[in-house]
């Protein structure tokens, strides 16, 4: 008698994994479908920069690089 419940006892376990995976498996089957198509019915649009950020952003990063050839050229004159 004891053996059968253990018969049992693996066949719930064996139904209970099955079906977890295969609602796992449905599950990532319908986020896949459900990003392609957002993907291709609402693409993503490239963010519009305009023309004076960016070449604000060029004055800036010419800026820092002055700024740290400045640092570390005073950093050598006063190490020696």
């Amino acid at each position: 008698m004891e053996v059968n419940v253990i018969g049992e006892a693996l066949k719930f376990m064996v139904l209970g994994m099955g079906v977890v995976f295969i609602f796992l498996y449905v599950m990532i089957l319908a986020v896949k479908v459900q990003a392609y198509l957002i993907g291709k019915y609402f693409p993503d649009k490239p963010p519009v920069v305009p023309v004076s950020a960016a070449s604000t952003n060029v004055d800036e990063e010419k800026a820092r690089v002055a700024a740290v050839i400045a640092a570390v050229t005073e950093f050598r004159k006063n190490k020696s």
